[in-house]
């Protein structure tokens, strides 16, 4: 079951890939493939970005890791740690889980290079935009918080 599950989850990841246009598709296959070489072991995730009506509430996403969300009314769920997108103005990294939204940009703000911080997401246009040391420093730091791989 969970070799199937596995199975599906890269077929879905690589048709996901092939969908992206160039030079954006390049780009992603190859943080993607620093993901897989970094954190071999780390449980793959694929959202296609729909809700359980078929309505698109995200851009597709690939997730590495796991981690427990907890929400306000006790409830939760299983998600990614690492979330790798691509958008229409470039590339999203998502790093879920953080307690402190300033962390990002205080830790990584001044080296990241070109990019946009949120409390959880480092967004920029193009991979040359950004120093890929730092943001590999960052996604490494969000993996670590990860208990679940």
């Amino acid at each position: 079951m969970l070799a199937s599950r596995v199975m599906e989850t890269s077929q879905q990841i690589d048709a996901y890939l092939a969908s992206l246009p160039e030079p954006k598709q390049a780009e992603v296959r190859q943080l993607h493939g620093l993901m897989l070489a970094d954190f071999p072991g780390a449980r793959l995730w694929f959202s296609d970005g729909l809700n359980e009506s078929g309505k698109v509430v995200s851009n597709p996403s690939i997730g590495y890791g796991a981690y427990t969300i907890t929400y306000a009314n006790g409830s939760s769920r299983e998600f990614y740690r690492i979330g790798l997108s691509a958008n229409t103005t470039g590339i999203s990294v998502y790093v879920m889980g953080l307690d402190d939204k300033t962390y990002l940009t205080r830790t990584y703000g001044d080296t990241l290079g070109k990019a946009s911080i949120t409390g959880y997401c480092l967004k920029f246009r193009h991979l040359a935009d950004v120093t890929l040391d730092v943001l590999q420093a960052a996604i490494r730091h969000g993996m670590s918080l990860d208990q679940t791989a």
